[in-house]
């Protein structure tokens, strides 16, 4: 008994040393860096909202542990067994299911809109995980027939019909931002997946449209939002006060900041420092360098996973790496976007950084699900690798 479990914890760190050491290190640094950031950007936020310090540490402290967890799961099993068609229309089935059920009398409403399903302690976020949900759907959809992507009615309409379905259940949260995001992911990888450039652009147009109508039809919040961010500081006191605290935080770090844990904006003048602007409070207190060394892992973890997927030699791993980057890439650039008021403001968390079980738990199984793709490369001479 003791010999098969000693064989059985080899066998595991035998299948963690196979993986791509570079991106499970950028991995935990970047889960390790969230933790220590979210714990100074909520410090006075936790004394004025539970009178301890330490309150939102311990919780991110929590979701970073399972996140662990579950990214030594999603390392550890095979990434070939998502490929299955039952278990993929299982998980958009859930996904479905979820969106209906957060816009019930189950949903948790908070600051106006009900994006939360509360399970005691746990809350559910069903638009994170409908992102999840999509790049696998995608990944198995055209795994099938990588050439079905090319025709409209067999390969793209089934993408956008459910990409539709899930993106209005989401807006009618509202949750715009998140709507938008998973959209950007979908497109983005239906492109990778071969879709024609000429539909990339029809469908931008149409997306473009869209958001625009859907802003100034329902005009209020979201209407506030859009034109606040050409000119923020002209309405500082209103909608443009996030904006203007943030803009301000990132220009008093300068170029080395003013030192970790002593930025002045986190003390309760920037609302919710945790969480979609917590690069503020890295800019102010870490500086400009420390932004830059932050965009740096990113980098190096949208490199590594376009290595993996464009040597994993399947068109399914293919696909799931690229989502798992492209999921990454584009919240960070709509973060950094939103936190420098380049774009309306909206509620885009950094990857791995900002304060959100749901999120971080998705982005740490993802990675392990990239990992266990780089344990199965193909057995090729190096010269036939893409070079990276």
């Amino acid at each position: 008994m003791r010999s098969e479990t000693l064989n059985t914890k080899n066998s595991i760190i035998a299948q963690i040393r196979e993986v791509d050491f570079m991106l499970l290190t950028v991995t935990i640094g970047l889960a390790v860096y969230g933790l220590i950031m979210v714990f100074s950007a909520s410090y006075y936020f936790s004394i004025s909202e539970s009178g301890n310090p330490f309150y939102y540490l311990i919780r991110d402290g929590i979701w970073v542990v399972l996140g662990l967890v579950l990214m030594c799961i999603g390392l550890l099993i095979d990434y070939r067994v998502w490929n299955n068609k039952k278990l993929i229309l299982g998980l958009l089935g859930i996904c479905l299911l979820l969106l209906i059920l957060v816009l019930t009398p189950v949903g948790t409403t908070a600051n106006d809109a009900s994006r939360w399903i509360k399970l005691g302690p746990i809350s559910i976020m069903p638009g994170e995980i409908a992102k999840m949900g999509m790049i696998f759907f995608i990944a198995w959809f055209c795994a099938e027939n990588p050439r079905k992507i090319r025709s409209f009615t067999r390969g793209m309409l089934p993408i956008l019909a459910v990409t539709g379905v899930f993106a209005l259940l989401i807006i009618k949260q509202p949750n715009l931002s998140t709507a938008i995001t998973l959209v950007g992911i979908v497109l983005a990888l239906m492109l990778v997946a071969g879709m024609k450039w000429g539909y990339v652009f029809f469908l931008l147009g149409v997306g473009g449209v869209g958001i625009m109508a859907l802003i100034t039809g329902v005009g209020g919040y979201w209407q506030e939002r859009f034109t606040t961010f050409t000119h923020p500081f002209d309405y500082e006191a209103t909608s443009g006060y996030q904006i203007v605290q943030g803009l301000q935080a990132l220009g008093s770090g300068g170029l080395f900041g003013v030192g970790l844990g002593k930025s002045v904006t986190k003390s309760l003048y920037l609302p919710y420092p945790h969480n979609d602007f917590i690069l503020a409070i890295i800019g102010e207190e870490t500086g400009f360098i420390g932004v830059l060394f932050l965009l740096f892992l990113y980098t190096l973890f949208i490199w590594r996973g376009a290595k993996i997927a464009l040597n994993c030699g399947n068109e399914f791993g293919l696909l799931v790496a690229s989502g798992t980057i492209l999921m990454v890439a584009i919240q960070v650039v709509l973060n950094l976007l939103v936190v420098t008021s380049s774009m309306p403001a909206t509620g885009v968390n950094l990857p791995f950084v900002s304060y959100g079980g749901n999120a971080l738990m998705i982005f740490m199984f993802m990675s392990g699900v990239m990992m266990n793709i780089s344990r199965h490369m193909p057995d090729k001479p190096p010269e036939e690798y893409v070079k990276a």
